[in-house]
């Protein structure tokens, strides 16, 4: 079975939410509004830079149902203390109620370039929702964590909170693969259960990992699948958002014109940019050098050749493509190499 993922479209929103209202257990989550809450705050995060909305199609098919919807959300300090306090409560139906009250946890653009080039950023996944019918497809997990890693890999990761599990088996899965339950008495991650794991997804609860706890894990277990995701380094080339969001969809496998296209730009300033992105590349990579060809073009072997190089080094290296602020990546390097740790809390939007 082919399966196909791609950013959930305000279209899509209807059919997301009645998978999860019809949910046996999911569903019940969203008593009351917070089902149309959650139809309304949808809507206000497609756009979002904090926002990461992903749907799932076991087809090729366009018109053929989504069999999985997820959506994570980059929140701060603040919510994910509170998260881990002692008031418990569904954090799916809080979110959509905060961000339609006007004190939305989510962070902005700005916030999200300054805490990714130093102390870092927290994810907390809003929901991830397999249709009816699907729950014994072993295809679609698979498909999931890798779709899951691709969307979230090259940040400057902290703490990641991974959805709230509707069944023991979940949960079960999902401490072997890496996460720990936060456990409110002794205000900590553990990866060993006191309680019944069917008690334990019937009340509200959180599921996570740190980047310091990742770092701690023992050998010769290494990085749990998701804990691959702490794995960072800063960016060396300083891309332009503008390029940033060109690399991003040749990535993808767009031609020139594709780009020129859905980047809304003239074919001239798209040749253009590669350009400024080979220069750069030259300048910051020692294995990356400009030749006598033109460049930023597909007519020469050579100019597809480097561009088959860059997109190589890119798969490797999504911090390139991921928010930051030049300023603070150098005030953060600067205090790295004197000892010292740079950091700072945003308390929200």
């Amino acid at each position: 079975m082919a399966i196909r993922h791609r950013p959930m479209v305000l279209e899509d929103i209807r059919e997301c939410a009645e998978i999860i209202a019809t949910h046996p257990v999911l569903g019940p989550r969203y008593q009351g509004r917070a089902m149309a809450d959650l139809c309304a705050a949808w809507p206000r995060i497609l756009n979002s830079a904090a926002s990461r909305t992903t749907v799932f199609r076991a087809d090729d098919d366009p018109k053929a149902l989504i069999c999985t919807v997820g959506v994570s959300v980059i929140v701060n300090d603040d919510f994910v203390r509170e998260l881990k306090g002692p008031r418990q409560y569904w954090y799916g139906p809080e979110l959509a109620k905060r961000i339609l009250t006007g004190h939305s946890p989510l962070l902005s653009e700005r916030q999200i370039r300054e805490a990714n080039s130093r102390g870092g950023l927290n994810l907390v996944t809003w929901e991830g929702c397999l249709r009816a019918g699907f729950e014994n497809d072993q295809e679609i997990p698979r498909h999931i964590m890798q779709a899951f890693i691709a969307e979230h890999r090259g940040y400057r990761w902290k703490e990641i909170i991974g959805v709230e599990v509707e069944s023991a088996e979940r949960l079960l899965w999902t401490i072997e693969s890496g996460g720990s339950l936060w456990d409110r008495e002794t205000g900590q991650y553990v990866s060993s259960l006191k309680d019944d794991p069917k008690e334990i997804v019937r009340r509200p609860h959180v599921i996570g990992l740190t980047r310091e706890s990742e770092r701690k894990r023992p050998h010769p277990w290494g990085s749990s699948w998701v804990g691959t995701l702490f794995d960072y380094n800063p960016p060396k080339c300083s891309f332009t958002g503008s390029e940033q969001r060109m690399l991003l969809e040749a990535l993808d496998g767009g031609t020139d014109q594709e780009l020129s296209k859905s980047l809304g730009v003239s074919l001239s300033t798209v040749k253009k940019m590669w350009l400024s992105i080979y220069r750069r590349m030259a300048d910051r990579l020692q294995e990356f050098s400009m030749n006598d060809s033109q460049p930023g073009t597909e007519t020469t072997q050579r100019g597809k050749e480097k561009k088959r190089w860059l997109l190589a080094y890119l798969r490797d290296h999504y911090e390139e493509l991921r928010p930051f602020s030049p300023r603070l990546l150098r005030q953060s390097a600067t205090l790295t190499v004197a000892g010292k740790t740079p950091g700072k809390k945003h308390r929200g939007i």
